[in-house]
């Protein structure tokens, strides 16, 4: 009896450890090498076209009237004048295409995920929305100008533009809404279904909320992709050396339609003026993903 007890409580035991072999040393080396590597390839582009940006373009956008003038009536050669023309029309734009694409790309979104699951019709919308994102933009910009321009009768603005630019926005909402959704843990909607709370308020007031982070953040990474799109600028849009604050009725310039404007210009003035644009846009993008994380962390649910 002394010795069944004994042996109950005696501690099993094991091949002993032998520790980590050379060949896996050698493996894990590698990798880490590899991954390494992989790091500064993509890194070192980034920093570099970076530095190239701040370097060429922070000279003419530290003077005021960068952000107070146009370069209505300036001369080629005129190293004079300021971008908020361009600047004001690529903000507009790109908020027009945000209010559209936006609303629709979430509820699209939503359906996939929360009402169409597995149904024949979410499975075309997906394959229409795989389509969609790789459309190059100067197809959009086509499209757009065949329907508005020449078959509704309606001409060149800044409101066709981001109509085209609508085209390539919301298959990124779309797609980052639904997958920010799909990581919502069910247990959330479970709990809400169980206290009685219909399923479109426990969309709202919780599924919505909780992915709100991620959907912010690929609306931002679909404006940044827009807002520095030349192509659809060039085919239904036009530019104006002066600001025209109707988005609706006339020529509108936006950051990417001055940069090709003055990249023609064989003058230094136009040199400075293509890099300070681009600095602007890099500047623009910036902020606004400065204001979505502020939003993100607004609207996140407290625990």
């Amino acid at each position: 009896m002394t010795t069944a007890t004994t042996d109950l409580h005696r501690p099993a035991t094991g091949p002993a450890f032998q520790g980590i072999g050379a060949g896996r040393k050698i493996k894990n080396a590698v990798a880490t090498t590899l991954v390494a590597l992989a790091f500064l390839v993509a890194v070192v582009p980034l920093v570099w076209v970076l530095w190239s940006v701040v370097q060429k373009g922070l000279q003419p956008i530290l003077s005021a009237d960068w952000w107070t003038h146009s370069l209505y009536g300036l001369r080629p050669y005129d190293d004079r004048g300021g971008a908020y023309h361009a600047i004001y029309g690529t903000v507009v734009q790109a908020l027009s295409t945000a209010l559209l694409s936006v609303p629709v790309g979430v509820m699209v979104g939503v359906y996939l995920v929360e009402y169409g699951a597995g149904t024949r019709l979410a499975r075309f919308t997906t394959f229409m929305v795989d389509i969609l994102t790789g459309v190059p933009s100067i197809v959009s910009g086509l499209f757009v100008y065949a329907l508005w321009i020449s078959i509704l009768g309606f001409g060149r603005s800044g409101f066709a533009v981001s109509l085209s630019l609508l085209l390539l926005m919301i298959p990124v909402v779309i797609r980052t809404t639904e997958e920010m959704l799909r990581i919502v843990p069910n247990e959330l909607r479970e709990a809400s279904y169980a206290l009685g709370v219909p399923k479109w308020k426990t969309i709202v007031k919780i599924v919505l909320p909780t992915a709100m982070s991620g959907i912010v953040t690929g609306v931002m990474l679909g404006l940044a992709r827009v807002m520095g799109e030349t192509a659809p600028a060039l085919i239904v849009g036009a530019y104006a050396s002066s600001i025209n604050l109707n988005v609706f009725d006339g020529n509108q310039a936006n950051l990417p339609l001055l940069m090709n404007d003055q990249f023609a210009n064989p003058e230094t003035a136009g040199f400075n003026r293509t890099w300070g644009a681009a600095m602007s846009l890099v500047l623009i993008i910036m902020l606004f993903n400065l204001l979505a994380t502020v939003i993100s962390r607004l609207s996140a649910i407290k625990k």
